[in-house]
């Protein structure tokens, strides 16, 4: 696609990258971002350059030492905090998700719906975590499972729901 100007697009509708608490967006390859129901633009999407995507990936990397020594239970209790802040913006999210895809109201709200139970399942964590052990899984062998962060991890997910599927161009093993 070709590069657009950045002094033609309002800077206010620029979806940019969040990092290391910090809202950055590129603005030399900014996309346009069209409802495919109205054929309308809404927004700008701002294509990371490879500078944007190193300074994602060491945010990460600083970040991961003290999410690694997190206690299970304090990444169960910001995961319910997300939780709950997802609920209290439900009709926005659902909104945006119109907005950008095209979707239905309804079937935005049922993707959202499901993006919550992915964050629910998450919550569990300290559960999840536990591992397992089994004795004598064999003539003299016992078997265990021990689950630890293992560091950054990018990802590519479809574009077509996005609330339900997780994502995020770089993040955590938890």
């Amino acid at each position: 696609m070709n590069a657009r100007p950045a002094s033609k697009i309002d800077v206010a509708n620029v979806v940019g990258h969040f990092i290391n608490g910090v809202d950055v967006a590129d603005d030399n390859r900014p996309e346009p971002i069209t409802n495919p129901a109205t054929g309308k633009v809404t927004r700008h999407v701002a294509m990371a350059s490879q500078q944007t995507v190193e300074n994602a990936i060491a945010a990460a990397e600083a970040a991961f030492p003290a999410w690694r020594n997190t206690p299970p239970a304090k990444r169960a209790r910001i995961m319910f905090r997300f939780k709950q802040l997802l609920e209290e913006h439900a009709d926005e999210i659902a909104a945006a998700i119109t907005d950008e895809h095209g979707k239905v109201l309804d079937d935005a709200m049922g993707e959202f719906g499901r993006g919550v139970e992915v964050v629910d399942y998450a919550c569990g964590i300290p559960e999840l975590l536990k591992g397992e052990y089994s004795r004598n899984v064999g003539p003299g062998i016992d078997s265990w499972s021990d689950h630890q962060p293992l560091g950054v991890v990018a990802g590519i997910t479809p574009f077509n729901f996005p609330a339900m599927v997780p994502k995020g161009s770089c993040g955590h093993i938890t």
